[in-house]
């Protein structure tokens, strides 16, 4: 895929880049301009600080000797290499001694600290560069046009002789040059640098959000399985990504749910409608008596009775499994719900003549609503005693809570044929599920399904378990944090 600069400028994070690039172009501008100007203020103050030791030892020599040992002075320290700028003049400028041929006009006419720099021609620096018509023009001009740039301070003594020192501005405007030219080039490769780094980080973030666009638009076609692409960098493109494939996992998860709840209805409530109908159906036929229609209404009362708890179950174990719940979550006692259920099955239990016993280890606090994990351990319990009466010559179920680790348990264990197979097992809690051997037991398959529902709920497990003999269901809560 052709990825041209109009479509990484079209992205959030190009155009970041742009701003900062943007930014640090105008800091840099402004800092080499800083850095410049300060150079060349630094190099005028060294200039200045010498030329006026130079002045202080020349106003010594003056005094030493007057006119003559100041003249001689001049001479010695102008013929020295890299010296500074010396002129004697007398009263009307005309140069007298020194180092400087010609300089520029009006700079002897006024003492002090010349006001801007100035130009100047050293001996032996006019000839052979001259032409013959700046010649004629005078050395003035002549210097104006060829000369160096210079500072000086100009004194006038007290016969009215004029004394000059000065400084060359050649090796602090070099100097200064230097400088301005290394900061422009640093800054030019790092601007450069910038914008490869952007062109590139652009690309890799136009790359990544055209595989999310080309991922969505596959899910958006139907495609529930595809997931958004992870890099495995860990930047915020894969955090994104990340959440929203754990959000399709979730959606894909609740439609196959849904999906499976219409194929349950449309088989598994086919069969109790159908005779719901049959037994109307069969009251209207014949010569009936009115305890037939009574009896007929009842058992019509009953069936209707089934199919409203299934449906409400299913509706139920609906929005469970969805995480929403209008229910109450507050603090729950296990051990007085264990007791209440036990407490309500004990007569069931010994009309079928099971044993059922409780053993509480203790009381346990979960976070939790209360009736759902009633309703939950009164699925499983009913289950156990159910499907334990008869199968065994003393048929029992063992309730017990206790805690393992960092996990609170109930457990219901019974002793009778239990479900030997693992993948029976799995199949349990499954929606509408029946074994063979549960078949003649009457009830709707829905009673694990709602207890593997409301555990997912309260963020624990339901573990279905061989008894050797019987089955152990496993109710897991998390426990309290701060325990």
């Amino acid at each position: 895929m052709a990825l041209r600069l109009p479509a990484i400028m079209k992205t959030t994070a190009a155009r970041l880049s742009a701003l900062y690039l943007l930014l640090f172009a105008l800091c840099a501008v402004l800092l080499v301009f800083y850095m410049t100007s300060l150079s060349a203020r630094m190099l005028l103050a060294q200039s200045q600080e010498t030329i006026n030791e130079e002045v202080q030892g020349l106003g010594r020599a003056y005094q030493r000797g007057g006119i003559p040992v100041l003249v001689r002075v001049v001479e010695q320290r102008s013929r020295q290499p890299g010296a500074n700028l010396y002129l004697l003049a007398d009263p009307n400028g005309r140069i007298l001694s020194g180092n400087v041929q010609s300089i520029q006009p009006g700079v002897l006419q006024r003492e002090g600290w010349t006001a801007l720099p100035f130009s100047y021609e050293r001996y032996g620096e006019a000839s052979g560069r001259r032409s013959q018509g700046a010649a004629e023009q005078g050395e003035a001009e002549a210097a104006t046009e060829v000369g160096h740039n210079a500072i000086a301070v100009v004194l006038r003594l007290p016969n009215q002789m004029i004394l000059m020192v000065g400084r060359d501005l050649g090796e602090p405007e070099r100097f200064r040059d230097v400088i301005q030219r290394s900061l422009m080039l640093a800054l030019g490769m790092m601007g450069f640098g910038g914008l490869l780094i952007w062109y590139f980080v652009g690309r890799r973030a136009l790359k990544h959000i055209d595989g999310v666009s080309e991922a969505s638009r596959r899910i958006m076609g139907g495609d529930l399985s595809g997931r958004l692409p992870v890099t495995g960098a860990g930047d915020e493109f894969d955090r994104l990504s990340e959440n929203l494939n754990a959000m399709l996992a979730r959606i894909a998860h609740l439609n196959d749910g849904l999906k499976q709840v219409s194929d349950n209805i449309a088989h598994d409530l086919k069969t109790p409608l159908t005779r719901l109908r049959n037994r109307a159906e069969a009251a209207l036929s014949g010569k009936k008596t009115g305890a037939d229609y009574r009896e007929a209404l009842e058992g019509t009362i009953a069936e209707s009775d089934q199919l409203i708890r299934t449906f409400n179950a299913i509706l139920m174990i609906s929005r469970l499994e969805a995480g929403y719940s209008a229910e109450t979550v507050a603090k729950v006692d296990l051990a007085a719900v264990v007791r209440d259920v036990v407490e309500l099955y004990e007569p069931v239990a010994e009309e079928l003549g099971v044993g059922l016993e409780a053993t509480i280890d203790g009381d346990f606090v979960v976070s939790g609503n209360r009736e759902l994990i009633a309703q939950a351990l009164s699925n499983i319990v009913d289950n156990a005693i159910k499907y334990s009466a008869g199968a065994v010559e003393k048929p029992h179920v063992d309730v017990t809570l206790r805690r393992e680790g960092d996990e609170i348990r109930v457990q219901v264990a019974d002793n009778g044929e239990g479900i030997p197979d693992e993948g029976d097992r799995k199949r349990a809690t499954e929606r509408f599920v029946r074994l063979e051997k549960s078949r003649s037991q009457p009830g709707s398959g829905l009673g694990l399904s709602l207890a593997k529902a409301v555990m997912k709920f309260h963020n624990g497990r339901l573990d279905l378990l061989p008894g050797n003999p019987g089955l152990s269901v496993l109710m897991g809560f998390p426990g309290p944090k701060d325990e």
